[in-house]
């Protein structure tokens, strides 16, 4: 193991294109995603002054704003911003693969920022990025390491583009469920129009006789793919004057913006003696009969609800609220027969459950890349 410069390493390509665009890929910073290798997304055919050329396998690095922490290889020719440095490998002296991972590092966006000048942009130059040091193993272990990386990087690739299947097919899915898009005067075959209140109790009203301990649930509290992933023992009387009250089987739907429209909510489990409290910001539903509940829960968590409750939002900017009357006067087409809602629920149910699992995964995927950076 030795401590190398990456200007030892590797060099700023310096090319330039000045030529026509048509049909060129262009890459700002906009496009480069925030501790990522991979480029995604880009422009063609769009009108800019970008002179910089770059070529496929080589890194771009943001050098404006280093702290945003973009850097990912070119999958392709291309032109890019001004405030992309574009990096590439000194053959024989570093392995291709790996010298992305060393400059997509904590380490070296620590030392990037450190070294930046400006007050509201902050840019860092080459002549200070290259005199980064780092430990750089032999060419044989360069390349076991950037096997691996690459490895759980496809990995990590392959499970998002199959998240993003998913989300798409949901979206599909929320239409062909919940028909929000459709009027009240056209009528569907097998389907009701009724409001939430008809199905549920909205914001129902606590017990006199409430046990010592409950459980306490703020909005930090909550997931924005439908998780509780915390919960407080309190003591009853100190909150239930000032918090909104709900129990096992109840459905949280968050109120306020942008709570609201990032998707938070819950159906509220595992509460200390089955109560608990929480933020005045969060709506309770308690289905008035127990089928409902799967699919009223797949409902107000779905996209198209909450696109929809934006329509219902009250009160200046910063401070708006879904208001109540959304429960009470707007109609919609529901199932008549329980064994659709039950199966509407139970698929919501099962694509959830995958989709936690998928999140979970790429977490571990990135969380164990990381690990196997900062040893570089």
């Amino acid at each position: 193991m030795a401590i190398v410069k990456l200007g030892d390493v590797a060099k700023e390509s310096k090319l330039s294109y000045k030529g026509d665009k048509s049909n060129m890929k262009i890459v700002g910073l906009e496009h480069l995603t925030p501790e990522s290798v991979t480029l995604t997304v880009w422009s063609e055919n769009t009108e800019n002054t970008f002179t910089k050329r770059f070529l496929k396998g080589q890194v771009l690095f943001g050098r404006r704003r280093a702290y945003l922490k973009k850097a990912a290889v070119a999958p392709f020719d291309g032109v890019c911003s001004g405030d992309i440095t574009v990096i590439e490998a000194i053959p024989g002296k570093i392995n291709e693969q790996l010298l992305p991972f060393i400059i997509q590092n904590e380490k070296f966006f620590d030392y990037a920022v450190e070294k930046s000048a400006g007050s509201l942009s902050p840019r860092v130059k080459w002549e200070h990025l290259k005199d980064y040091e780092f430990e750089l193993p032999d060419i044989a272990e360069q390349e076991r390491l950037a096997k691996i990386l690459c490895e759980i990087q496809n990995d990590i690739i392959n499970k998002e583009k199959a998240l993003k299947s998913i989300d798409s097919y949901l979206l599909s899915l929320e239409d062909q469920s919940f028909l929000l898009h459709l009027d009240e005067d056209e009528a569907v075959e097998g389907r009701e129009l009724k409001t939430i209140s008809d199905i549920a109790y909205i914001d129902p009203a606590a017990p006199k006789l409430l046990p010592d301990m409950v459980s306490f649930i703020g909005m930090k509290d909550v997931s924005e793919d439908g998780r509780i992933i915390a919960l407080q023992d309190r003591l009853s009387n100190e909150l239930k004057n000032g918090y909104t009250y709900f129990s096992n089987g109840d459905i949280l739907f968050a109120k306020i913006t942008p709570c609201m429209e990032n998707g938070k909510g819950a159906i509220a489990e595992g509460l200390t003696n089955g109560i608990g409290f929480g933020s005045t910001e969060f709506f309770v539903l308690r289905s008035k009969d127990e089928i409902y509940n799967s699919y009223l829960y797949a409902l107000i968590m779905s996209k198209k609800f909450r696109k929809l409750a934006e329509g219902w939002m009250q009160g200046s900017a910063g401070q708006r609220r879904v208001s109540k009357d959304i429960f009470s006067l707007r109609k919609m087409w529901l199932p008549k027969n329980k064994e659709m809602l039950i199966s509407i629920g139970q698929t919501f149910k099962d694509i959830k459950i995958l989709k936690s699992k998928l999140i979970d995964s790429i977490l571990s995927s990135k969380v164990l890349l990381k690990a196997i950076q900062k040893k570089i």
